[in-house]
């Protein structure tokens, strides 16, 4: 390994701030040939009051014109990082659905490039690191040449943003969202109603009653029914 690539990755491993380490991460892109870095993280949780990290070095312009018209609904990129762990590369059939959003990248000189997804499943959260330069084509053997790297660098920057959130979380208030169903049949349970009794008044099976007990219980983050019922009851939820 190069002398450079491994100071600045000794750097990255001591790293405790998100921002800095994602200095790091971009110039080591830079020195690998590219001019572009992004990172962004979002959480998928209902108890969180921040729910996103977006880091890059793109310019101000393209940041707005990209948020402006929701390109992040048609990016195949985006589409791609949120169902899948692999890398993937940016060209003409990738983008082939969204041939404006490709002429966009091109006319920002973000036409070459590759996207890392990340997948945290314990902490309902993903992320995506990218690298992008305005010439010469990436290749196959370049993208698992440097696939080490990327990979080492997303998981870094990931458990970063993992703890940045988590910190800005610490104060906020965990909301919980039942569905109206859940909601019913915890009222009726409140009621003392059974399953079965549930059932014929809803007009359902007391096998689908419980499954939305079941639902009910698992997001209220307790164990049993009547836990279930005074926990929804305290949050006003029934």
């Amino acid at each position: 390994m190069d002398i450079w690539k491994e100071t600045q990755l000794k750097q990255l491993i001591y790293e405790s701030s998100i921002e800095n380490a994602y200095k790091i991460a971009l110039g080591f892109f830079n020195n690998l040939g590219y001019e572009y870095c992004a990172f962004s993280m979002i959480s998928h949780t209902t108890s969180h009051c921040f729910n996103d990290i977006n880091l890059n070095n793109y310019s101000h312009s393209w940041n707005t014109h990209y948020e402006q018209n929701k390109y992040s609904t048609i990016d195949p990129i985006v589409a791609h990082c949120c169902q899948s762990m692999l890398p993937i590369l940016w060209d003409r059939d990738t983008f082939a659905k969204a041939p404006e959003l490709w002429r966009s990248l091109a006319e920002q000189g973000l036409q070459y490039g590759w996207s890392q997804p990340v997948h945290d499943v314990n902490n309902h959260s993903s992320s995506m690191l990218s690298v992008a330069r305005s010439h010469c084509r990436i290749s196959a053997y370049e993208l698992y040449e440097n696939l080490g790297y990327a990979t080492f660098i997303s998981h870094k920057l990931h458990t970063l943003a993992t703890q940045k959130l988590t910190s800005k979380n610490s104060g906020c208030v965990s909301v919980t969202h039942l569905s109206p169903r859940e909601t019913e049949v915890l009222k009726w349970s409140a009621e003392g109603k059974t399953a079965l009794d549930i059932g014929i008044i809803l007009n359902l099976s007391p096998r689908t009653v419980n499954f939305h007990i079941g639902s009910a219980i698992r997001k209220l983050g307790v164990t049993n029914k009547i836990s279930a019922v005074v926990h929804a009851a305290k949050s006003h939820l029934i």
